[in-house]
């Protein structure tokens, strides 16, 4: 596993697929899924960009956005060079996760209305 997360969506029914390796079409609902490319700068009033801080050994993650029933957070992950860590969230919950720090990783996070958004991680 590289640092970078390949996730598909479904244009149809909304499934995601997170995808190992790029190598051939992935269908459902009868079609192509897409592939998600992860947007780094935010140009609304509402944040997707993960915010991190490293504090002895880890890194503490925070999405500032709103974790409401229609509109929220789904997954934060964290991806480094043969590892990745997860963070499943739900509305009501903070958009925040925790890891290992180790420089290089790549920090993703899931809006279910906007998508993948993605910050590196120095």
């Amino acid at each position: 596993m590289s640092k970078e997360l390949i996730i598909k969506k479904c244009n149809k029914c909304g499934e995601l697929v997170k995808v190992l390796k790029d190598n051939c079409e992935v269908v459902c609902c009868g079609e192509p899924m897409k592939k998600l490319i992860p947007n780094s700068v935010d140009a609304t009033i509402e944040k997707h960009v993960p915010e991190y801080e490293v504090k002895d050994g880890k890194i503490f993650v925070k999405v500032n956005h709103v974790m409401e029933e229609d509109h929220y957070i789904e997954w934060i992950s964290i991806v480094m060079d043969g590892k990745e860590c997860t963070t499943y969230l739900k509305p009501g919950m903070e958009a925040k996760a925790h890891c290992k720090y180790v420089p290089g990783s790549t920090i993703y996070a899931y809006c279910n209305k906007h998508e993948l958004w993605k910050k590196e991680v120095e």
